[in-house]
C-alpha cells in the first residue's frame, strides 16, 4: 500500500513537472513569436534549445552563473551593459583620435576607419566585463570588428592595447583588419555554440550563436535531449534516467583557456580536447625556460606542466562551476590537499605537509607574501590591465632568474632587491638544497640557443616519464631544432610514446629531420588515435614520395583528410591556407598550391608573409619574373622589413639585375645589421660584380663580431687580392673560432713565410 501511494507520488511530481515545463516552453515559444530576439545573431541551431529553458528549472544554478564574468562575456551594447565613457569623451594615441558618444541608446566611436579616414562607427555589442571591457563594431560583410581602444574597469579610463607604433588603416593589426575580427579571432569563446559561417566566395560571414554571451550549453552541451528527457516525466524508473547531457570536464575550460589552434568545429564536452584543437607547445616565443607564462597562453600549457595536473587535480577542484569562483579564499584554497596528512584521493602524489604557517613562508600569517598563490601562481598582466596567475605552480628560483632572465615570485613582490638577494635569503630560510632541485630551465634554454650541449639534458626530458607529458613533448621538438643534431632515433622513440602530447611534439619534431628520414620516424603517427597527431603528421611527410607509404598509404590518405577539414574549419584566417599552399607545393599539386597562396593574399592583402610564400612557389617553379614582382609588391607594403628586402635581392639575381640586387642586399643589411647571412650575401654580390675591394673593407668591418662564415669569406677575399698581412689576421682569428682545423694552420704558416719572406 505504501508503496502504491509513493509510486502515485512520484507520478504526481513527474506530472507537474511536465506540465510546468510544458508551460514554461509555451510560454517561452510565445515570447518568441510576439517579440523575435533583440540580437539578430541569435540562431537556435540544431540539438540546443533557448538558454531561458535551463533557468525554469535550474533556478539556483542560473542566478550563480548570472554573476560570472563567463555570462557577460558578450552582450548588446544598451545602457545596463556599456561601463566605458561615452558622454562626448575623447581619447588620443600617437596622433590617432577616437571620440566616443550616444544618442537614442545606442553608442557611437569616432574614429579611423580602413582607409584612414575619420568615420563615425556604432557599437554594437560589448566584449569582456572587467578588468577590461571592448567594444564591437558591425564594419559590413558580417564583419564585428574589435577596437582597439578598451575601457579600463579599474581606473575609469580609456588605454590603447596596442604596442609600438599603431598599424597603418586597413592592416592586420590596424582595428579594422583581420586581428581584431571577431568572427576570425574571438568567436569561439565568448558565445554560446558560436559559428562564424564564413561565406568564401564572397569574404563575408553569416555568423551565429544560440545565445550572445556564454551560456549553459557553452559548457554542458546541446539541450533539447535533456529538455526532452525532463518532459517524458520517466521518474517512476528504478535506473538512473538518461540525463542527454555529456559529463562535463576540463577539457571544456582548456577549450577557451588555451593557446591552441582549432582543428575542428563543433567541440563539446565529453569529446577529446585534441581531437578539435592543437594545444601549443612550450615555444620560447611564449614560454619561459623553465615554463612559466610569457606571452599570452592562458592556462592549459602551464597547468598540464603541473603536479597537480598529473596527479588529477582539475580545474573544478579550486573554481566553483557556476560562479568561477575559487571554492575557498586564500590559503583555505590551497589547504583542501596541502594538509598535515596525505588526502587518501591522491596515490602517486603526496602533497602533505606543513605550509600554511610562518615556518614555511617566513611571512607573517595573513600577509601578502604568506599566500600561497603569490609565491606559486605570480601573476603577470596581459593587454596591458590584466594579470593572471601562472598555473604551473613553479617553486621561486632567483639562481635561474639570475642566469637565464626567468621570473620569479621574490624581486616581482620586491622590486627594489636583487635575485642574490633573494637567492641568499632562500639558502638563510631553507639551506642550498633548493638550488639543487631539478628544473628544466637549462635543457630549454640551451635548445633556445642552439647549444648542444643541452642535447642530453633534452633527451633525459624526453625519457623522463615523471615529466609531465607537455614537457617531453616540447623537449622532442626542442633537439629537433638544434643544428647539426640528427634527432631521427628520439623522434622514433618519442612517437611510440602513451602520451599524446609527446607523439605531438614528435610529429612536429620531424619537420626539422632530412625528408627521407621522416617516414621511418613517424610514419606510425598517420594512424594515430589522436586527430592533433595526425595532422601534424601529415604536415610533416607533405613531401614523401607516394610510392614510399606502402602499407601506410590509407593512414596517410585519412590523416590529409584530416588535415584538409582544418584547413576548411579556418578557412578565413591567410596563415593557415598559405600553410596548406606550402604543403600542396610539396605534394607537387602546383596548381592548387598557387591557389592557396593567392587565398591567403585576398584573405588578408597586407600580411607581407603570405606574399613571401607566394614569391618563393613562383621562384620554386621557376616563374623568375612572377617572383620578383610579388617580392616588389611586399615591398612597396612594408619597406622596412629586412628579409624582404633579401628576397627580393635573390630574385632580382636570378633575374641577372646585380646592380639592383646590391642595392636590395645593402638595404637588408642596414635594416638588420645582426644577420651574418644577409652581409655574407651582400659582400658575395659585391664581389661577383668585380668590387671585390669594396667587399672586404665590408667584411673587415664586421669581422670584429667574431662570426665564423665572415671571417672565413674576408680570409678569402683577402687572399685573392694578395693583402697578404690582412689575410694572415683573418686566419689566425678563425684559427681561434676553429681550433681544431689543421689546414687554418697550415695556411697561417705559409702566410707568415710569405710576408717574412718579402
Amino acid at each position: 500500500m505504501a508503496a502504491s501511494v509513493r509510486s502515485a507520488a512520484v507520478r504526481g511530481v513527474a506530472l507537474l513537472l511536465f506540465l510546468l515545463l510544458s508551460l514554461a516552453k509555451h510560454s517561452l515559444a510565445s515570447d518568441a513569436l510576439s517579440t523575435p530576439p533583440a540580437d539578430p545573431r541569435i540562431s537556435t541551431h540544431e540539438g540546443f534549445v533557448d538558454e531561458r529553458t535551463c533557468a525554469a528549472c535550474h533556478a539556483d544554478q542560473a542566478a550563480a552563473f548570472s554573476k560570472s564574468h563567463h555570462a557577460k562575456a558578450m552582450a548588446l551594447a544598451d545602457d545596463e551593459t556599456v561601463r566605458g565613457d561615452f558622454d562626448n569623451s575623447r581619447f588620443e594615441h600617437n596622433g590617432v583620435v577616437a571620440t566616443f558618444t550616444r544618442r537614442d541608446g545606442r553608442f557611437f566611436v569616432n574614429t579611423e576607419g580602413a582607409d584612414g579616414s575619420e568615420g563615425e562607427f556604432e557599437v554594437k555589442y560589448t566584449f569582456a566585463y572587467e578588468p577590461l571591457q571592448q567594444y564591437l563594431v558591425d564594419i559590413g560583410g558580417g564583419r564585428l570588428q574589435a577596437l582597439d581602444i578598451a575601457w579600463d574597469t579599474a581606473r575609469r579610463q580609456w588605454f590603447w592595447l596596442g604596442n609600438g607604433t599603431p598599424a597603418k588603416p586597413g592592416s592586420t593589426y590596424h582595428w579594422t583588419g583581420p586581428f581584431y575580427r571577431w568572427n576570425r579571432t574571438c568567436i569561439d569563446c565568448h558565445s554560446t555554440d558560436p559559428q562564424a559561417k564564413f561565406q568564401a566566395q564572397t569574404n563575408e560571414y553569416k555568423s551565429t550563436y544560440v545565445a550572445t554571451s556564454i551560456g549553459c550549453q557553452s559548457c554542458h552541451g546541446p539541450g533539447a535531449r535533456h529538455v526532452a528527457s525532463a518532459q517524458s516525466g520517466n521518474a517512476s524508473s528504478s535506473v538512473k534516467p538518461d540525463t542527454g547531457l555529456p559529463e562535463v570536464d576540463a577539457g571544456i575550460c582548456f577549450a577557451c583557456h588555451a593557446r591552441r589552434t582549432k582543428l575542428l568545429d563543433g567541440y563539446q564536452p565529453g569529446k577529446p580536447f585534441l581531437d578539435y584543437f592543437s594545444p601549443a607547445l612550450l615555444r620560447q616565443d611564449l614560454y619561459f625556460p623553465d615554463g612559466q607564462i610569457l606571452d599570452e597562453v592562458f592556462e592549459y600549457g602551464s597547468f598540464q606542466q603541473s603536479k597537480m595536473a598529473r596527479a588529477g587535480v582539475t580545474c573544478l577542484d579550486c573554481h566553483r562551476p557556476h560562479d568561477a569562483g575559487l571554492k575557498a579564499e586564500g590559503n583555505a584554497l590551497c589547504t583542501q590537499c596541502h594538509t598535515e596528512t596525505k588526502p587518501e584521493r591522491f596515490v602517486r602524489q603526496d602533497p602533505s605537509g606543513l605550509f600554511d604557517t610562518p615556518g614555511h613562508t617566513h611571512h607573517q600569517a595573513g600577509s601578502t607574501g604568506a599566500q600561497c598563490a603569490n609565491c606559486h601562481m605570480p601573476e603577470r598582466s596581459y593587454m596591458k590591465v590584466d594579470p593572471r596567475r601562472d598555473h604551473s605552480f613553479v617553486i621561486p628560483r632567483p639562481d635561474l632568474s639570475a642566469t637565464l632572465g626567468t621570473p620569479n615570485a621574490c624581486t616581482t613582490c620586491h622590486i627594489d632587491r636583487t635575485n642574490g638577494w633573494a637567492a641568499e635569503t632562500m639558502d638563510k630560510w631553507y639551506g642550498t638544497q633548493w638550488r639543487k632541485r631539478r628544473s628544466v630551465a637549462h635543457a630549454f634554454a640551451g635548445a633556445a640557443n642552439g647549444d648542444q650541449a643541452a642535447l642530453e639534458a633534452l633527451r633525459a626530458l624526453v625519457s623522463d616519464q615523471n615529466q609531465a607529458g607537455i614537457v617531453r613533448g616540447s623537449a622532442i621538438a626542442g633537439m629537433s631544432g638544434i643544428d647539426g643534431v640528427d634527432a631521427t632515433a628520439d623522434i622514433r622513440m618519442a612517437a611510440a610514446d602513451a602520451d599524446p602530447l609527446v607523439r605531438l611534439g614528435a610529429a612536429e619534431a620531424a619537420g626539422n629531420i632530412a625528408p627521407e628520414r621522416r617516414l621511418e620516424a613517424i610514419g606510425d603517427l598517420l594512424g594515430d588515435a589522436t586527430r592533433a597527431v595526425r595532422v601534424a603528421a601529415a604536415n610533416a611527410l607533405a613531401s614523401t614520395p607516394p610510392d614510399l607509404f606502402g602499407d601506410r598509404q590509407g593512414h596517410f590518405e585519412s590523416a590529409v583528410a584530416d588535415l584538409r577539414a582544418y584547413v576548411e574549419t579556418n578557412g578565413d584566417v591567410a596563415e593557415t591556407q598559405s600553410s596548406y599552399g606550402l604543403f600542396l607545393l610539396a605534394r607537387q599539386r602546383t596548381a592548387e598550391a598557387e591557389a592557396a597562396f593567392k587565398r591567403a593574399i585576398s584573405l588578408d592583402p597586407t600580411l607581407e608573409a603570405m606574399r613571401i610564400n607566394l614569391a618563393e612557389f613562383y621562384r620554386a617553379s621557376g616563374q623568375n619574373d612572377r617572383s620578383e614582382q610579388t617580392y616588389a609588391e611586399a615591398i612597396r607594403m612594408a619597406p622596412e622589413r629586412a628579409d624582404l628586402r633579401y628576397g627580393h635581392a635573390l630574385s632580382l639575381v636570378r633575374k641577372q639585375a646585380l646592380t639592383d640586387a646590391i642595392v636590395e642586399l645593402e638595404k637588408a643589411v642596414r635594416l638588420d645589421p645582426q644577420n651574418s647571412r644577409y652581409k655574407t650575401t651582400f659582400a658575395v654580390a659585391l664581389d661577383s660584380a668585380g668590387r671585390t675591394g669594396e667587399a672586404l673593407d665590408r667584411l673587415d668591418d664586421w669581422a670584429a663580431g667574431g662570426d665564423a662564415d665572415i671571417i672565413g669569406l674576408a680570409l678569402q677575399y683577402s687572399l685573392k687580392l694578395r693583402r697578404l698581412p690582412e689575410a694572415l689576421k683573418h686566419a689566425e682569428d678563425l684559427a681561434r673560432l676553429r681550433p681544431q682545423d689543421r689546414e687554418i694552420s697550415g695556411l697561417i704558416g705559409q702566410l707568415k713565410q710569405a710576408i717574412n719572406g718579402k
